[in-house]
């Protein structure tokens, strides 16, 4: 018999026997949280859907056999379930769907991952608390202000339900590496701040605590591998930046961070009147992981610099930095 050639061999040996499955893959934290796993040692598959291929597994999360098939057939150790509708104004204006994605298939992830012995992380929200008392431990009790807050909220409760081995863990506002600027409520404030010939007005009354995907991340990996040796690793969790900002002062942070003018954009301390109720400060209290020795947590100034540079539109900058 031939000898197998040499390259067949190296394949196999370098696959990590660690397997993660991440949902929501191809959106902005699941992109972070695939690509933390896979250069960490893990066998990372990521699903999504209108954006998945070639690189990721096309999976629609509410077809309950290709859900069952991705699992039975790659048996994961961990699941992290990143796909959602996070946008409270979708919610609000096609509640039926955001229900489907954020609760029913939530809690159908949930029943499969319990059917193969898979650590399911679910990713929730700040928004699960009304915002007039921070800050908020896992143990205080839920008020969300919008559906968007409720669906994800039913969307814990069905997935400790049907998994009680399952852990929920609840993040604030994100930004990161975005592909368009839209993609991150912090990010898409960018073309706000570099038009400055044009007033701007901007939030000044929401208490935000922006946190960075790679930090969301590192702190699920962290958590996954800390669950392999230790089972009692299970229920909610909290994870936050603490830096606290309004949006306002955010974007006065990205002026300053790239030597631009902020003194075009005009503060808002009104609550706002339209789109969905939002929290006036759901500030998370993260000391559960913090004593059990988890975290990251990415300056502001230094991450935001990292996620916009790309988009800065004065090419002299650029010149000054990189030559």
């Amino acid at each position: 018999m031939p000898e197998m050639p040499v390259e067949m061999e190296q394949e196999d040996v370098d696959i990590p026997s660690r397997r993660a499955l991440i949902t929501g893959a191809t959106g902005l934290l699941g992109r972070a949280v695939f690509k933390e796993f896979n250069e960490n040692n893990w066998n990372a598959v990521g699903c999504g859907y209108r954006r998945a291929q070639p690189r990721f597994e096309q999976i629609n999360l509410l077809d309950s056999v290709a859900v069952h098939d991705i699992i039975h057939d790659f048996q994961p150790h961990v699941i992290v379930h990143c796909a959602a509708e996070r946008r409270p104004d979708v919610v609000e204006n096609q509640p039926e769907a955001a229900s489907q994605l954020n609760v029913a298939a939530s809690g159908n992830l949930a029943k499969e991952a319990a059917g193969v012995g898979a650590f399911l992380i679910y990713i929730s929200t700040d928004y699960v608390f009304d915002g007039t008392s921070p800050p908020y431990k896992e143990t205080d009790i839920p008020n969300p202000l919008n559906l968007y807050g409720k669906t994800k909220l039913e969307g814990e409760k069905v997935v400790l339900e049907n998994n009680e081995g399952a852990a929920v863990l609840r993040i604030p506002i994100l930004y990161g590496e975005v592909e368009r600027l839209e993609e991150s409520a912090v990010t898409v404030m960018f073309d706000k701040v570099q038009f400055s010939n044009k007033s701007a007005n901007m939030d000044h009354w929401q208490q935000r605590f922006p946190t960075n995907v790679k930090d969301v991340a590192s702190v699920c990996r962290q958590l996954a591998e800390k669950r392999m040796l230790d089972p009692s690793i299970r229920g909610t969790f909290h994870w936050s930046g603490n830096e606290q900002m309004t949006k306002y002062e955010m974007a006065c942070a990205i002026a300053d961070a790239f030597n631009l003018p902020s003194s075009h954009l005009r503060p808002i301390t009104d609550c706002p009147v339209v789109g969905a109720l939002r929290p006036r400060n759901a500030q998370l209290d993260c000391s559960k992981l913090e004593m059990l020795g988890i975290g990251q947590r990415t300056p502001f100034r230094a991450g935001i610099k990292e996620s916009l540079w790309p988009f800065l539109i004065d090419k002299r900058w650029r010149q000054t930095v990189f030559h």
